[in-house]
């Protein structure tokens, strides 16, 4: 991940309608991340990768606890019902083919729905983690040895793995 400038847009030259369309589900359904983000200001450093990520990954860490909680369940499970119906955003239908979930067997399918539902019922939010780069089998390894996390780490961790998908998504614009 380097820094590098976005190809397809310049964020300092942007209205903040058009920054907010552009940028709204960098952070799932979260547009508030993005209207925070402009609202800071907005200066040509910001047309690197980097220095938006960093901006916008502030933004998250300081925010409330509640709104951190609402970002980190407005997140769809891992091969979870949502992904079999065909009903997750772009983004999150990309990063979990990618990753091979859309490939999983029916036992893989169960072992997913099985830790999503302990998970959930432990910490009350879904499991989180940036996908790219990762296959399924990975995914159900790091499923398996998070579910022992206090519920205090897995909530850190969820905010560091949501910023990681943050910047995933901001690479690809």
């Amino acid at each position: 991940m380097s820094d590098t400038v976005f190809q397809s847009c310049t964020p300092s030259e942007m209205t903040r309608d058009a920054f907010v369309a552009r940028f709204a589900d960098i952070y799932e359904h979260s547009a508030w991340i993005a209207e925070q983000a402009y609202d800071q200001g907005m200066d040509p450093t910001l047309d690197r990768v980097e220095a938006l990520h960093q901006r916008m990954a502030r933004i998250l860490l300081d925010a409330d606890r509640q709104s951190q909680l609402d970002l980190i369940n407005a997140h769809p499970d891992l091969a979870g019902k949502a992904a079999v119906a065909g009903e997750l955003t772009a983004a999150s239908t990309a990063e979990q083919a990618g990753a091979g979930i859309s490939e999983c067997t029916p036992d893989e399918f169960s072992r997913f729905t099985a830790l999503n539902n302990a998970y959930k019922d432990k910490f009350g939010f879904p499991f989180i983690m940036a996908v790219k780069g990762s296959n399924r089998h990975q995914i159900l390894g790091a499923f398996e040895e998070r579910i022992h996390n206090t519920p205090e780490v897995e909530f850190s961790r969820a905010l560091e793995e949501i910023n990681k998908i943050a910047r995933f998504r901001l690479d690809e614009i």
